[in-house]
């Protein structure tokens, strides 16, 4: 455990924006709730053995699957493969401001004055022929996530399933884009979206600053499917709670992976003292909470974990 695969290739400079957001302006006009201004990043992380990258194949693009900028690929014990695609520009550091419950002697035994390195990631799964995205990314507000796929020879119209752990911004944002006429419209046309009902109802009943979660949720009434925690979603993905840092954060299982939303923020840091929090944790004892039960969950059963924020390549053991 709290084991970091390390980054396969190296990203260039760049203004990045990060995290969680509830905002509609896109990053070039402002910076939102959870942006951060990126600058160099250097890893410190222990390293572990490389997966096995898989074979190339024809129906998920040749050898670009394996090889595209941004992404790397790995095979999971049932055969499945699961890809992190780094979805903000360059490098990302959070900063210091970030994580105000740590004290100033922990936060300095890190040696990272710069920031902590993290990332602004999605995942695509091909599991019994079909492709899941877990999470849409940032959209508008900087998102590479549809440049990243046309490198892997994906298309988004072959998307099938959509998972979201929650609805932050740079979550789900990347589920629309302008049409023609200037029209917010689904990216995933052919995709069916499953939130959790927890979460779903708490931005469109309680939580304020949501015109963008309810205009997207809107746009995909018709496909969207609501889940409860402990569900088994298609092709055996189990929906497990993470609440805490929106209220209804939610992490999935499928065989030996464990997709963690964002339990963490600071890798370099949590890892060691999952009794940090960020400051965009909404509950701050529910997602220490969450993050130390999911993280000694992911070790008891010898999972490998993906976050959304995790540093380059998103995976961690």
């Amino acid at each position: 455990m709290n084991k970091l695969f390390i980054p396969f290739c190296s990203f260039a400079l760049a203004l990045t924006i990060a995290g969680c957001s509830d905002t509609k302006t896109p990053a070039k006009e402002t910076a939102t709730a959870e942006t951060a201004s990126t600058e160099t990043t250097a890893t410190t992380n222990t390293a572990v053995a490389e997966p096995e990258t898989p074979a190339a194949d024809a129906s998920t693009g040749s050898a670009s699957f394996a090889q595209a900028e941004g992404t790397k690929t790995i095979t999971l014990a049932n055969g499945a493969t699961v890809t992190w695609i780094q979805d903000n520009e360059g490098e990302k550091l959070n900063p210091r401001s970030l994580f105000s419950d740590a004290s100033d002697s922990l936060y300095n035994s890190l040696n990272m004055p710069d920031g902590i390195p993290a990332s602004v990631s999605t995942f695509l799964v091909k599991v019994d022929g079909k492709y899941i995205l877990f999470d849409a990314g940032l959209g508008a507000f900087g998102g590479q996530l549809q440049k990243r796929l046309a490198a892997l020879g994906v298309n988004a119209d072959s998307i099938g399933l959509v998972y979201l752990t929650h609805f932050h911004v740079d979550h789900i944002a990347g589920l629309v884009a302008k049409d023609e006429a200037g029209n917010d419209a689904k990216v995933f046309k052919n995709a069916a979206v499953y939130a959790g009902k927890v979460e779903y109802d708490a931005w469109m009943n309680d939580i304020p600053k949501n015109d963008l979660q309810k205009n997207i949720m809107g746009l995909y009434k018709d496909s969207l499917h609501l889940f409860a925690f402990g569900d088994t979603l298609p092709h055996g993905v189990v929906a497990m709670d993470a609440v805490g840092h929106t209220p209804g954060h939610t992490a999935f299982q499928l065989a030996n992976l464990l997709i963690v939303g964002d339990l963490m923020h600071g890798y370099a840091l949590q890892k060691d003292h999952p009794e940090i929090n960020s400051n965009y944790d909404m509950d701050k004892p529910k997602s220490a909470e969450s993050r130390k039960r999911i993280m000694q969950y992911a070790s008891d059963n010898k999972l490998l974990m993906a976050g959304m924020h995790l540093p380059p390549p998103g995976f961690a053991e």
